[in-house]
């Protein structure tokens, strides 16, 4: 274990096990998603991040 994330008592130990530690997610969560939901995700940001651009352009040709 990274010594950072050692817990300091056994109560807190037992609390990431059971709870899990929110406050340091493992790195690439998103890669172990289900390939649905990924690909929603990627959907999502992608058309928030098009919608936005157009936005900016056509705001300019204004």
């Amino acid at each position: 274990m990274e010594e950072e994330n050692k817990p300091f008592n056994d109560v807190i130990d037992h609390m990431n096990k059971v709870e899990g530690n929110a406050l340091n997610p493992a790195k690439g969560d998103f890669e172990k998603l289900p390939k649905p939901l990924k690909y929603f995700g990627y959907f999502v940001f992608g058309f928030f991040a098009v919608s936005m651009l157009l936005i900016f352009i056509l705001y300019l040709f204004d």
